[in-house]
């Protein structure tokens, strides 16, 4: 069987209705990304960390899937499908996907600010401050902030490494070190990216580009994927 593997980035969640917090003035929802995406925040200031976190995982919770999350779950009824997603939304999985890679966390979890390797499903929608893990120590979100490592890298690079078929959608390759995935396909990969300005986008020659959303490029993936 086939095998696709699918990187997603903001856009396509953003076609969800989940906007993506991060502004045009780099802005994080009017905080700075040192007030709130950092080791160094969470350190001092950990109300507002969590307060930030709090609202974002309550965006998430009220929009569902769109076309292109389901397109990309349908997959799997003709191809062994793996999707590795920037995205700390679960849209993905709600939609049916059985095979999802989180290289940034997930908002929907949380961790011990202990030990990383400590993580819990969160019930409601808030991380209350009082909540700690076996050890003690505060629960914190489940997501990678800004000077911390990308544990999920490397199992992801390995997935690309094995793709026949390498998708690229809602993401304009420019966050690293995510952005280096498309390098580590093998040779005879057809890679296909999906991006309203995939024209502009500095990559290879053989490369198929897409210049849509992923919602609206449904069509033209699935006559690519029939050939």
């Amino acid at each position: 069987m086939k095998k696709i593997v699918i990187f997603t980035g903001a856009g396509v969640s953003v076609e969800s209705g989940l906007p993506t917090f991060r502004g045009t003035d780099g802005l994080w929802e009017g905080h700075r990304i040192e007030e709130v995406a950092t080791p160094e925040a969470w350190q001092r200031n950990p109300e507002l960390v969590q307060r930030f976190y709090n609202q974002r995982r309550k965006d998430c919770m009220r929009v569902i899937p769109n076309a292109a999350h389901r397109y990309f779950a349908e997959l799997e009824q003709d191809y062994d499908v793996h999707v590795i997603t920037q995205n700390i939304d679960d849209l993905h999985e709600r939609a049916g996907s059985s095979s999802v890679l989180h290289l940034h966390g997930e908002i929907r979890k949380a961790q011990s600010s202990k030990d990383a390797g400590l993580v819990y499903p969160i019930a409601g929608d808030e991380i209350k401050m009082d909540s700690v893990c076996e050890l003690g120590s505060p629960l914190r979100p489940h997501v990678v902030w800004f000077g911390e490592a990308v544990p999920n890298m490397v199992p992801a690079a390995k997935l690309v490494e094995e793709a026949d078929v390498f998708i690229v959608a809602g993401t304009s390759l420019q966050v690293y070190p995510a952005a280096n995935l498309l390098y580590h396909c093998k040779p005879g990969c057809q890679i296909i990216i999906v991006d309203p300005n995939a024209k502009q986008l500095a990559i290879p020659a053989n490369v198929i580009k897409i210049p849509h959303s992923a919602t609206k490029a449904i069509d033209y993936l699935a006559e690519i994927l029939s050939k």
